[in-house]
């Protein structure tokens, strides 16, 4: 770094109510009941929250077949088709739900306006979990669409009776897009009551697009498997600002800062706090002098847990201060 350099922190960054509550349940579910605690699916798209559940006895599977008899088995953030929940229910595991309730808010419109006789048109990306998780709420009328080009190629039964829903974690700008070529092919389509893409999603992208006026590059704290971080990444780029999405602090190469006056940092809602300081620090140890965060949108939406997780006032005290 060959000048003075200021970080900027984008203010809201980092974790998001959902998946504050997710991870929060697998904790919960390890001091009850003890390890090990099945999770399907990585419980959010983050390496270093992965690690650190597992070491505490968390088990990862994709399939049902992994879990043993018995066991208890929390679905992670991202949702779960209908298929995974009967399969569940049919083996007897105790299941704790650890979906994001806006995730959960999308299922709920598809299971209602499918009794109503729609089809939908899920705008979304091949392949992600909640696209998975929410398409298998049903077994057919459910189309997907990743960008416009797609948008001519679908052929649903019947135009009269279509509804759009999008994955949480888009581009507000893209999916806005591409909703735009699904009402201009289907005039008569329904589009959600409320923006299915989530407040924490919009407001990091929000947040992001101040962030990017005022710096020379952009560094987003988040995993390569997260959809909302990459995001963050891609947005800062549409604007024409340089901008890595990095998994931790020993991602961070040097020439990316290299003369650069203003660095920009923020975070994906699934990359926790600690990710953030340990790369402010390592920008500090390659030259930065100060670190001043935004002024953004403050977050105060918390979601409830699942009934049965509970602990005792001496595992809540424990558990208050692990967190």
């Amino acid at each position: 770094m060959n000048e003075p350099a200021e970080v900027l922190l984008a203010a809201p960054r980092g974790f998001c109510a959902g998946v504050d509550r997710a991870i929060e349940i697998v904790e919960r579910a390890l001091a009850k009941f003890g390890a090990p605690i099945h999770v399907r699916h990585e419980i959010v798209h983050n390496t270093y929250v992965v690690n650190d559940l597992r070491a505490k006895g968390a088990v990862f599977i994709e399939d049902l077949d992994e879990v043993p008899p018995g066991a208890t088995l929390v679905f992670s953030a991202h949702g779960v088709p209908k298929s995974v929940e009967r399969e569940a229910a049919a083996r007897g595991f105790r299941v704790f739900d650890a979906t994001c309730p806006l995730v959960s808010k999308v299922h709920v419109e598809v299971a209602k306006l499918h009794r109503e006789g729609y089809e939908f048109i899920m705008i979304g990306h091949k392949g992600h979990p909640e696209v998975e998780g929410t398409m298998g709420q049903l077994d057919s009328g459910i189309h997907l669409v990743e960008d416009v080009a797609d948008v001519a190629r679908i052929q649903p039964a019947q135009h009269d009776k279509l509804a759009v829903v999008t994955q949480t974690t888009l581009s507000v700008d893209d999916a806005a897009e591409i909703a735009a070529a699904v009402k201009a092919r289907f005039p008569k389509v329904r589009e959600p009551k409320q923006q299915d893409i989530c407040y924490a999603t919009q407001n990091r992208q929000d947040a992001v697009k101040l962030l990017s006026r005022d710096v020379d590059v952009v560094i987003v704290v988040g995993s390569p498997t997260s959809s909302n971080s990459t995001r963050l990444r891609e947005v800062a780029r549409k604007l024409g600002t340089d901008s890595h999405m990095i998994d931790g602090a020993d991602e961070l190469r040097p020439e990316w800062i290299a003369g650069k006056a203003r660095i920009g940092l923020t975070a994906g809602a699934s990359a926790p706090d600690i990710l953030v300081r340990q790369v402010i620090e390592r920008l500090r140890a390659l030259g930065a002098v100060s670190v001043r965060t935004l002024d953004g949108i403050e977050e105060t939406v918390k979601f409830p847990l699942p009934k049965g997780l509970r602990l005792d006032d001496v595992a809540e005290v424990k558990l208050a201060h692990l967190r």
